[in-house]
């Protein structure tokens, strides 16, 4: 049995398995089935897509097949991840199913699940499907009907009601803001969100045709952003990534503002007004030191989780902790919602430079990042770091070196024979020589 699901769902090359319509509609099927079982009565799922051309496509099969087993489906179109996993719950539906993938070209698509707590569907019900995929080689696929998207109109208005309640009334008192959608499931939705709280708006990349998602433009592309900015004197820029579940910034003066930096602002906010529970923020271990310090400074606990929306989600649940996130721009409030919201992010930002008076530059002051270096090298084989002595005592001889004054991070790439040496520390001309010697010791020991 192949493992097809990951930490965000099913990813591929759209049309291809397990993204072509035979396997889309097994997933379907197997998916309805399953809830049957558990709940004694046909189930009723919500889907979303992103602007992906693919996307309509594996909706209707996911549909078709989810049909076959009973099951109700409603469709909210083109909406963002957030947006179905808070209609899955404000409608009663018994799962959320986001066809998207996030922040990769248009080829590519995906598939997520969500509870209606807005929490990833387990891994039982995965390795489940999973199965079902397997077992289903002589499975016959009937044709696929249009999926039912009778009600998208409403289902875009209430989630777009949700986040301007989360305002609470808040207005943006006419600040200039450009707002890059990445040509992706936040087009049709964040402009007007943003204009109708008072903004001054300026929209790029919000042209969806199917095969510009995210290309050269949203949260992994920031250059075009910066540059307008600047030229519309705009007091700040953000962009979504393709499914909106993320949120980067840059500020008046055409500097980027990552997710830690948004952390860091969040933070000072919610610990003025004596919301910040336990006096603590979750990242993940390739958040900058530089955000541990400034929160340290002033008595801010950081959390550090695995890379993962999923892992950090877990530890703010642990811990009962109200804000965390990663340097990508996905930040999770889990007060208001379990799920990475772009445009929620950027409304709470937005509030908080807004009633403290401050441009989204000086909201920065206190966060000062320290110089990092990310090296690669290539292995034969993937033994831990610990149990190659050579590469142990290197490791050691760097920390003792950055003496709690840096950060040396080593671990293997999911996907490549890569080990990734990455070095954070006050001087970028002595971590680039520590993450060199080590990267050769290395490359000398398991290269």
């Amino acid at each position: 049995m192949e493992k097809l699901f990951g930490t965000d769902g099913i990813r591929g090359h759209a049309g291809e398995f397990p993204l072509d319509k035979k396997t889309v509609s097994v997933i379907g099927a197997s998916l309805a089935r399953q809830f049957r079982k558990q709940l004694g009565r046909d189930p009723r799922f919500i889907t979303g897509r992103d602007t992906r051309e693919s996307g309509n496509g594996i909706e209707n099969a996911l549909h078709a097949g989810a049909h076959s087993e009973n099951a109700v489906c409603e469709s909210g179109a083109v909406i963002t991840t957030p947006g179905v996993a808070y209609l899955t719950k404000a409608f009663d539906f018994d799962a959320g199913i986001v066809i998207s993938a996030s922040h990769n070209p248009f080829q590519d698509n995906g598939i997520k699940l969500f509870s209606p707590s807005g929490k990833k569907i387990g891994e039982q019900i995965e390795r489940r499907i999973e199965r079902d995929i397997s077992d289903a080689a002589g499975i016959d696929v009937s044709g696929v009907i249009p999926a039912d998207a009778g009600r998208a109109d409403e289902f875009r208005t209430a989630y777009l009601d949700h986040l301007k309640s989360v305002a609470n009334g808040f207005s943006a008192g006419n600040r200039k803001i450009v707002i890059d959608c990445a040509n992706g499931a936040s087009s049709n939705l964040a402009p007007g969100l943003f204009a109708g709280l008072g903004a001054d708006v300026v929209a790029i990349h919000d042209q969806p045709d199917g095969r510009n998602i995210n290309e050269n433009c949203g949260s992994l592309h920031l250059e075009h952003l910066q540059e307008r900015v600047v030229a519309e004197k705009a007091d700040l820029g953000v962009a979504f990534d393709g499914d909106a579940d993320r949120a980067l910034f840059v500020d008046e003066k055409g500097n980027i503002i990552d997710g830690d930096a948004t952390l860091w602002i969040m933070a000072e906010y919610l610990r003025a007004h004596g919301k910040l529970a336990n006096a603590t923020v979750v990242a993940t271990v390739m958040s900058n030191i530089g955000l541990e310090v400034a929160l340290g400074s002033v008595g801010i606990n950081l959390l550090r989780a695995n890379v993962g929306d999923k892992y950090v989600l877990d530890e703010l649940l642990k811990t009962g902790s109200v804000i965390g996130g990663e340097q990508s721009g996905h930040i999770i409030f889990p007060e208001i919602s379990l799920v990475g919201d772009g445009m929620m992010t950027a409304l709470l930002l937005l509030r908080a430079i807004t009633e403290k008076g401050v441009s989204l530059s000086q909201a920065v002051t206190g966060f000062i990042r320290f110089p990092q270096i990310l090296k690669n090298v290539k292995v034969r084989e993937k033994h831990p770091f610990e149990n190659v002595p050579e590469i142990a005592a290197a490791a050691e001889e760097v920390e003792d070196e950055l003496a709690g004054e840096g950060r040396l991070l080593l671990r293997y790439s999911g996907t490549e024979n890569l080990a990734r040496v990455m070095i954070e520390g006050k001087d970028q001309s002595v971590i680039d020589a520590l993450a060199a010697r080590l990267a050769g010791v290395i490359e000398n020991s398991l290269g």
